[in-house]
């Protein structure tokens, strides 16, 4: 007996944010999937160039530097992949900030709002108007040709937060935008699922990256964010971009609109 294969083969995908943490496990588990993957960086040149050496060069894994805090950005990055590998078939929007020093909402600095959400929300605007005109341009019948029930047209995963499920404390911006994922979420999946086109989102909560290297180091906010997960741990990138994957592949071929919590049981949301 065989054993069960989550296949993206023939696919492409763009990744955002695909240099280190989330986004790195996430364009490495889509690669072993056999797609074609496209991801941005924005400094982390060196990093972003050993992992396309890694997993086959830039003709099937493409490292470009692009800069995402507007929608024209957004679309650049996807009119780069398109003129990489030919088409579009997932797009993860990974991509953000999260200023990790405490901002109360009454001495946040305007420039600091403006900035999580140009990069967290206004450039996914751009990302994904321009993924869903590539996607309704491509052709339907490719997909309706291929084996098994795979009919899907594309494919977008947002990447959330716990913080947009529950908000958090002195960090009003990050969770205003994450929260506002969720929305888009539900929106775009009414809107684009009678067309093929899936949509959902993973909500991780506490993951090893670099973004939360700091609350994590600090012995105080460590014990305190661990308390707080019934597991007991934070989460590794792979445990996220797992997920991910499962969502693009025809096993979730009756899944639109989720939002898929992965937070060691810390929210519990219906």
């Amino acid at each position: 007996m065989s054993g069960i294969t989550l296949s993206l083969a023939g696919k492409v995908a763009l990744i955002t944010g695909g240099s280190r943490g989330i986004g790195a496990a996430t364009v490495r588990l889509f690669r072993q999937a056999g797609a074609c993957v496209a991801f941005n960086y924005r400094t982390a040149k060196p990093a972003a160039d050993a992992l396309s050496a890694e997993l086959g060069g830039p003709e099937q894994c493409l490292a470009i530097e692009q800069d995402l805090s507007s929608p024209e950005q957004g679309r650049t990055l996807v009119e780069e992949t398109v003129r990489a590998f030919g088409r579009i078939d997932v797009l993860v929007v990974n991509h953000g900030v999260w200023p990790a020093d405490d901002a109360p909402i009454a001495t946040m600095a305007e420039a600091q709002w403006r900035q999580t959400l140009a990069v967290n929300l206004d450039s996914v605007f751009g990302l994904t108007q321009a993924a869903v005109a590539q996607m309704q341009h491509q052709d339907r019948a490719s997909a309706l040709a291929g084996a098994g029930p795979d009919t899907a047209v594309g494919h977008i995963v947002f990447i959330s937060s716990t913080a947009g499920q529950r908000g958090e404390a002195n960090h009003a911006d990050y969770a205003a935008s994450k929260g506002a994922l969720i929305s888009l979420t539900k929106s775009l999946s009414s809107e684009l699922a009678s067309q093929g086109i899936y949509v959902n989102c993973v909500a991780p909560g506490w993951v090893e990256t670099d973004m939360s290297a700091p609350a994590l180091s600090d012995p105080v906010t460590r014990a305190k964010i661990f308390s707080g997960i019934p597991l007991g741990r934070v989460a590794r990138p792979t445990e996220v971009a797992g997920p991910i994957l499962f969502l693009c592949t025809p096993y979730a071929g009756f899944t639109s609109g989720e939002i898929l919590n992965v937070n060691g049981g810390a929210v519990l949301v219906g």
